[in-house]
């Protein structure tokens, strides 16, 4: 991911939404060597292979804005230690018993790298860096999308305990949630929708927004999603380094949950909750995912019988906080695309690749 920076690209502005990449790439390693090498279930703990490690990279202690100062080892030395991490931990690997308790910290640290590795992708989205690896642009079927009829029913939400393989903490445990009938886009929504959103004055007519999030555009000047713009009738939409004609059938992406509910007012429609969007997927012939991430109307909390695992910062602190988000993206490695996976971000985040589908109540 970042073999292809040169010398300023390494150096990025102070940004709530973005890590610098050279904490950033070091942190995946310190979490690896922190939970592969020191620690294990029993509790021991082992010396760091650096000795400054935990107050330059424990994220849950080092401030978001001190990352841009601290004194960090230089490229090339954080690659030699990353190379160094690497090797130590494939052969505790090697000597690891082959069940699901021997490699849960192995799992844990590959799910984790690859969760930065579609975060270093967003943030090269974030500043206009050149795409660092080749991805297929997502698209849907049609720019109006099929509703499909979604029959009431209960659906699972949540790891069953009999199962084997990794759990994330967030997703203990399995329990039932009856659903009522709905219809719910068999897609998610495509840029040409929004565009009509767009194009209507969506973005300057308050009775789409929550008074919070209407003031928050106006500071902001925002009349669009944040990658569009508009010459006449005609937008661009920038991916990555380019700026292209707006593809009509593409998912909207990188639009905050405020955003998608602004539309969904404007269309007499509703964001669906968790439990709808699951059972949809579970039950529900033709319904398409993974293009984007896409957003609920559901709080992210834990669900009956949470209980923190050894890495307790990972779901609890941001309980009641964010939203959930289900799904997938393009830009998601293949081996977080899972529908157990329940991802979460604060309402207002639109940077990440997040967009949306609507559903009503209305099963007529």
């Amino acid at each position: 991911m970042v073999a292809g920076l040169d010398e300023s690209q390494w150096r990025v502005p102070h940004l709530a939404i973005i890590n610098p990449p050279l904490w950033e790439l070091g942190h995946v390693g310190w979490f690896q060597e922190y939970w592969c090498l020191r620690r294990d279930r029993s509790g021991s703990i082992k010396s760091p292979l650096r000795a400054d490690a935990d107050r330059l990279y424990d994220s849950g202690n080092v401030a978001h804005a001190s990352r841009w100062s601290l004194p960090l080892p230089d490229v090339v030395l954080t690659r030699r230690e990353l190379a160094a991490i690497l090797e130590r931990t494939l052969a505790a690997l090697e000597r690891s018993d082959d069940n699901d308790e021997s490699l849960y910290f192995h799992r844990l640290a590959l799910f984790h790298e690859l969760m930065h590795e579609e975060a270093f992708t967003y943030t090269w989205q974030t500043l206009g860096y050149r795409e660092a690896r080749p991805m297929v642009s997502p698209s849907v079927m049609a720019t109006a999308a099929a509703e499909l009829v979604v029959p009431a029913g209960a659906v699972v939400l949540g790891a069953d305990p009999r199962e084997p393989g990794f759990v994330f903490d967030n997703e203990k445990w399995a329990h039932e949630e009856a659903v009522d009938a709905f219809r719910i886009d068999a897609t998610p929504t495509s840029c040409a929708r929004f565009a009509e959103f767009v194009f209507d004055g969506g973005y300057t007519d308050p009775r789409w927004w929550s008074p919070q999030a209407y003031e928050a555009l106006r500071r902001e000047g925002r009349s669009m999603p944040r990658d569009w713009r508009r010459d006449g009738r005609v937008f661009e939409i920038r991916r990555f380094d380019r700026w292209d004609v707006l593809e009509p059938t593409q998912p909207v992406w990188r639009v905050s949950a405020f955003e998608a509910e602004a539309f969904c007012r404007w269309a007499g429609r509703t964001l669906p909750t968790e439990a709808q969007w699951l059972r949809a997927a579970r039950a529900a012939p033709g319904f398409s995912w993974g293009q984007v991430w896409e957003w609920t109307t559901s709080r992210f909390e834990p669900l009956p019988g949470f209980s923190p695992d050894p890495y307790a910062e990972y779901s609890a602190p941001w309980f009641g906080t964010h939203r959930v988000v289900r799904g997938a993206s393009f830009a998601t490695p293949a081996d977080l695309v899972d529908l157990r996976f329940r991802n979460f971000y604060e309402p207002h985040r639109d940077d990440p690749f997040i967009g949306f589908r609507t559903c009503t109540s209305d099963a007529r």
